[in-house]
């Protein structure tokens, strides 16, 4: 399980968003987006640092 903090993530068009662009980056991966707590959780056979570029490709750079 990969986590990242996303602290741009305000509403559920941001989620919808992050969700797409991990999506896009692994279509097989399990996304779980925690509004309040500005964290998502990623289960991916995928690399950390391709999904967070996808994530700064979307405009929600991870710290």
């Amino acid at each position: 399980m990969i986590e990242f903090q996303v602290d741009g993530m305000s509403c559920g068009h941001c989620v919808k968003a992050v969700t797409q662009a991990l999506k896009e980056a692994d279509p097989h991966a399990l996304v779980v987006v925690n509004l309040a707590e500005h964290t998502v959780e990623v289960e991916s056979a995928s690399d950390r640092s391709l999904l967070a570029a996808a994530l700064t490709e979307a405009g929600y750079p991870p710290k």
